[in-house]
């Protein structure tokens, strides 16, 4: 079986599996404290322009979301994001769980707009009872978005400034910010996220790492004290140095930068001949995620070779199937894919 369902289906990336085992013996501090960790938020902090970012590894997504926003909130306040955000439908409620409510807005295409921020916000406070209900504390949303659409740097800019004029922090999460920041569509750089939001993380899971995602907080405020809350929230490992070991060297010589460019290089072979054979797409995702539509019939075909995931029925039996792209993908399963796609459609 070929499997196009996800970009974290496979172990990791050659260069990192070889730097674990080179320093496997050796013996370094705990907690993240060590010199590969250190190295790490160095390289980071340059990529992004941002030499006093605070920089703080953990072990995947959801334990990072959730303990971002157990930090940033006070206990009163929710999140608002996307309907479609990660925090609301794919972490079983594990935001909620912290004490803190998702407060979603309608999706288009993935993303929300700093004019849904500002109406949210706005009837909160004109609100008689206001205090009754959740307060808006934080913006959350994701580069990609859950539909591998991007938010430009213009609209990045809007939330921002939403965010600042009622007192939000802006969070973006970058589990697949490596396939955004390889997209020639893309204008949102690191240093954009590190100079227009108060905290976003370089996602490591689904980017050729075994594990890990970097969160780069950019308001001091913020990271005074985040240790206590990674240490609360069981983020604080005592081997942090196998976290840092794999972004050091995701970030030496071009590694990470490389990994999102075969990524996205694949998935426009896939999405051109798609194209060409008049398939229709729910969503215009630039990035390592693709979204086809088909029928039952193409599906069968393709399930006895293929593994898609299945996104949403799209009516009239059509299905909505997410093929995706990651940096272990191989040129000649995707031209497999496109060879049977031809014969088919």
């Amino acid at each position: 079986m070929i499997r196009f369902e996800s970009d974290y289906l496979e172990g990791a990336h050659p260069k990192i599996l070889e730097a674990l085992q080179r320093t496997n013996f050796e013996q370094t501090p705990g907690y993240g404290t060590d010199v590969y960790c250190e190295s790490a938020r160095a390289k980071i902090r340059a990529e992004a322009g941002a030499p006093n970012a605070g920089v703080h590894f953990l072990s995947g997504g959801t334990q990072a979301n959730l303990t971002a926003c157990a930090a940033f909130l006070k206990p009163w306040q929710g999140a608002i994001c996307a309907d479609t955000g990660h925090i609301a439908v794919h972490e079983s409620g594990s935001v909620e769980a912290t004490g803190h409510k998702a407060l979603t807005l309608p999706n288009t295409n993935g993303k929300i707009y700093a004019r849904q921020i500002r109406a949210y916000c706005a009837a909160h406070y004109a609100s008689d009872t206001q205090e009754h209900t959740v307060q808006p504390g934080m913006v959350y949303i994701s580069q990609p978005t859950e539909y591998g659409t991007l938010y430009t740097l213009s609209e990045l800019k809007e939330i921002s400034a939403a965010c600042r004029e009622y007192g939000l922090k802006l969070f973006v999460d970058g589990a697949r910010l490596i396939y955004a920041l390889a997209c020639a569509e893309n204008d949102v750089t690191l240093s954009a996220l590190a100079e227009y939001t108060d905290a976003f993380y370089i996602g490591g899971t689904k980017a050729g790492a075994l594990l890990g995602e970097a969160l780069v907080i950019n308001d001091p405020a913020l990271d005074k004290d985040f240790r206590y809350m990674l240490k609360q929230r069981g983020g604080m490992l005592a081997k942090g140095r196998l976290l840092g070991i794999q972004f050091d060297t995701l970030f030496t010589d071009g590694l990470y930068k490389e990994i999102g460019a075969h990524a996205i290089g694949l998935a426009g072979e896939i999405r051109d001949a798609l194209i060409a054979k008049g398939v229709r797409f729910a969503v215009p995702s630039p990035t390592n995620q693709l979204f086809p539509v088909f029928d039952a019939r193409v599906l069968k075909a393709l399930s006895e070779k293929y593994s898609l995931s299945f996104w949403e029925d799209a009516g009239n039996g059509e299905s909505v199937m997410r093929i995706c792209t990651s940096w272990a993908t191989r040129s000649e399963d995707v031209q497999s894919l496109i060879r049977d796609l031809n014969a088919v459609l």
